[in-house]
């Protein structure tokens, strides 16, 4: 094997570890990482904190595992497919492992129930991801809410009560259930594509009722409230606006995730 023949071959290998094992879906890191976040600051605990890095593993392991899934799919078998396999295992692993640590040290042995709750939604979104459909607005959707339920099991992981577990992951739902669609449309108009603003609309609408009703029985402070409000009135005015950037788009709406975050451990602490 000639010098140029390896040096040839090491950018290939890198190419490929990231193509199988390095997520592309830059906002699904906030995504995943604000209900997380949340979970830890409103009800800190040890098995709380297994439960969020699992969280984490758990998506950056949907790479390999969609690869592994499509190439079945399409009833091929290539070297990236043997790749992405043992990464997803090796990830796999590492989320039972930290599962287990979870059941070891939980206050509420209860706390799976969100999770197994959201099973199906994350079903719904790897059914789509096997049939390279993922950028559907629906798969997006129900992994986006599937992961959600994290921050509720981490709250009674920590021994908290089921009407804050609940409440906070509306909060996290809602917020991201209305970013999605209108994030999409913004990005339709910067390709100019044809948009219909009341899918938008609707999903603004529908965040803020959920949080109230969420909010009308004691489940969330009045605070988070306001925030996914504000939030949707800027949705509403901003896809009648100026078009923008994907990347300023994608910005706008982590910001937003930050911040609703914030203001929603801020009201649960106080």
């Amino acid at each position: 094997m000639t010098a140029a023949h390896v040096e040839d071959v090491a950018p290939r290998q890198v190419r490929l570890w990231r193509q199988v094992a390095v997520p592309s879906e830059h906002g699904g890191w906030s995504l995943t990482a604000e209900p997380v976040v949340l979970g830890l600051v409103a009800a800190w605990s040890w098995p709380g904190l297994a439960l969020g890095v699992a969280a984490m593993v758990g998506f950056v392991a949907r790479t390999p595992l969609k690869v592994v899934l499509v190439d079945r799919w399409r009833h091929r078998w290539l070297d990236r497919s043997r790749l992405a396999a043992r990464i997803a295992a090796a990830e796999i692993a590492l989320i039972i492992v930290l599962g287990l640590a979870a059941v070891a040290g939980a206050s509420d042995g209860w706390f799976w129930v969100p999770l197994a709750a959201a099973a199906p939604l994350i079903g719904v979104e790897l059914w789509f991801d096997m049939r390279s459909r993922s950028r559907r607005l629906i798969p997006e959707l129900a992994g986006t809410i599937g992961i959600g339920s994290v921050v509720a099991a981490i709250v009674l992981a920590a021994g908290e009560s089921t009407a804050l577990a609940l409440g906070l992951w509306v909060v996290i739902s809602a917020r991201a259930a209305a970013a999605i669609p209108y994030a999409r449309t913004m990005v339709f108009r910067a390709h100019g594509r044809p948009v219909t603003r009341w899918h938008a609309d609707l999903a603004q609408a529908l965040a803020v009722a959920a949080v109230a009703a969420a909010w009308l029985f004691d489940a969330i402070p009045l605070l988070p409230v306001l925030a996914v409000a504000a939030i949707a009135v800027f949705n509403v005015a901003a896809v009648r606006g100026p078009v923008r950037r994907a990347v300023v788009i994608g910005l706008q709406q982590m910001t937003f995730g930050i911040a609703v975050v914030a203001v929603t451990a801020i009201a649960v602490l106080t």
